[in-house]
């Protein structure tokens, strides 16, 4: 088992309270003292990972540099920690099914009646372990997805009632996150809630070690006693969560509330040093005090759940912070927009992005935001289906292909500057099967992709069926559009940008992927420049 020690977070009551974050918040303070930490989410859901899901439905598909399609959680562990994560970090019981069954078929169960328990409930251990076979990490954090007490959430809840007489009781920690709701016509916190979501752990034979209690009013000492008693914990292990200003705020709420001392504590570890995180704070300073702001319009499919873009999202408060800038970004449909009310829609914005996304729907609005932004000298991003959008706008008005298109729209166009990828042509299952995960791009010097990165090789994530056509490479350069980066093995136009325009470039690539606290990823950091710049100039 070696010297790893574990520490599982459950939730009770209800979704969304923020075991993601509180999870990420104790690694940051725990790696900040020194340790080696990694976070591991395990979803109670069956699909085998979260690539073929509405992002209405479970919010942005986040993915690895090895190409894991991951669940959203991921890409806070990876803000927080400012370290990658991979396949392993994300596993869901259809994954965990999958590979029971794969094991059966191959007979590796030697005829034996395959169940829940051992059987499942062993594969989950194994993976609970997966994670540190290749790297001897000193804390492995493990996030259960859903809520205790739900039927998918029982063969996660019994394999952690086994581990922990695994490993031994002093190597693994069980933290429980749960609601204490105020109830605004009695004036009173009330603890029934998170008594019961204790009692569902206690019946499934787990007994939580700590209790982080979401609320939106500070608990009284009282309070805290009573839920202490309730629910056999120490009192001073009744942790206090209560809404924040910024997530980015939760790592320094849970050190003053002495989370990570509790946890090295009932761990056992003695402390590496103290808490070395000046500069989370010093982030948090040029985050909370920006000298100014900028509009930025975020044309998308799927805005009416902001979490569809989270990691966008996210990108500009890091970059904001960067630029001691406050980033207010306008979430608009792209299914809103016509040529008629393009300017009525986009008017007096800082700068646009058009986001990534899949389909037909939604493709005219976003195409009308990419000529508005050309035509009006206005800052651009476009992430991958936003850069295709923008090659499609170009070609129809600059190169005049009127029926210019993408096959993933239009497949009967006989200008398909956007075309499907020739290793995708066979494809037939969706699941896991796009260009995913990270791959090389080499970019142009003199470019302003060059001048962001100040590099000429790069490394970014991708997940894409479709790519830019380079048989009309020739007339796209000729015209003006400059293709800044590809990638050295296909020649696959990876970026691209406008000779004639103050900020205008599209990424087939997720630069958002890579965006973290400690570094926002450049890309970001020059668009919310170039939009500042363009908001001085209108002004």
């Amino acid at each position: 088992m070696g010297s790893t020690k574990y520490v599982f977070v459950t939730g009770g009551v209800t979704s969304s309270l923020g075991k993601g974050i509180i999870s990420a918040s104790l690694g940051k303070l725990l790696q900040a003292r020194g340790f080696s930490v990694t976070i591991q989410k395990f979803d109670p859901y069956i699909n085998v990972d979260p690539g073929t899901l509405n992002p209405y439905e479970h919010g942005e598909c986040y993915v690895t540099d090895d190409g894991a399609e991951t669940d959203l959680d991921l890409g806070h562990y990876e803000r927080f920690l400012n370290v990658a994560t991979s396949q392993a970090n994300n596993v869901t019981t259809g994954r965990i099914y999958y590979n029971v069954i794969t094991k059966e078929r191959k007979g590796d169960y030697l005829g034996k009646t395959v169940q829940v328990v051992p059987h499942i409930t062993d594969e989950i251990k194994r993976n609970f372990q997966a994670l540190g076979n290749d790297k001897n990490y000193d804390i492995i954090i493990t996030e259960i997805g859903g809520c205790v007490g739900d039927i998918e959430s029982l063969p996660f809840i019994e394999a952690l009632r086994q581990f922990r007489w695994d490993v031994g009781p002093s190597n693994l920690l069980v933290i429980h996150l749960t609601l204490v709701p105020y109830l605004s016509a009695a004036g009173e916190l009330k603890t029934k809630p998170t008594q019961h979501s204790v009692k569902h752990l206690l019946e499934a034979g787990v007994q939580p070690d700590i209790l982080v209690c979401r609320s939106e009013k500070r608990l009284p000492v009282d309070l805290r006693k009573k839920i202490a008693l309730f629910c056999n914990v120490n009192y001073n292990s009744v942790i206090q969560a209560i809404d924040a200003d910024t997530i980015y705020d939760v790592p320094l709420m849970m050190r003053k509330e002495k989370l990570d001392e509790r946890v090295l504590s009932k761990l056992r570890l003695g402390t590496k040093s103290e808490v070395q995180i000046e500069s989370w704070r010093e982030f948090l300073g040029r985050h909370k005090n920006p000298t100014d702001e900028v509009e930025v319009g975020l044309v998308g499919k799927y805005v009416e759940l902001p979490d569809s873009y989270k990691s966008i999202s996210e990108a500009f408060v890091h970059a904001g912070a960067e630029n001691e800038c406050r980033v207010h970004l306008k979430y608009i449909s792209s299914d809103t927009i016509t040529e008629d009310n393009v300017g009525e829609v986009l008017d007096g914005l800082h700068g646009i992005l058009v986001a990534p996304g899949f389909g037909e729907r939604g493709m005219v609005g976003k195409i009308e935001a990419a000529r508005y932004a050309r035509e009006n000298q206005i800052p651009y991003f476009g992430i991958c289906l936003g850069m295709q959008c923008a090659v499609i706008e170009f070609a129809r008005n600059v190169l005049g292909l009127k029926d210019a298109a993408s096959s993933e729209m239009e497949i009967d166009s006989k200008n398909l500057v956007i075309d499907l990828m020739e290793d995708q042509k066979k494809v037939i299952n969706k699941g896991g099967t796009m260009r995913l995960g990270a791959y090389q791009c080499k970019i142009k010097t003199g470019t302003k992709i060059h001048q962001a990165y100040g590099k000429t090789k790069i490394s970014e994530r991708h997940r894409h069926r479709y790519e830019f056509n380079n048989k009309y490479l020739a007339r796209f350069e000729k015209a003006g559009m400059i293709m800044s980066g590809v990638n050295p093995e296909t020649n696959l136009v990876e970026t691209i940008e406008l000779s004639d325009h103050p900020w205008f470039i599209g990424t087939q690539y997720h630069p958002e992927l890579k965006s973290t606290v400690l570094n926002p990823h450049k890309l970001f950091v020059k668009f919310v420049k170039a939009a500042l710049e363009h908001k001085g100039k209108i002004n």
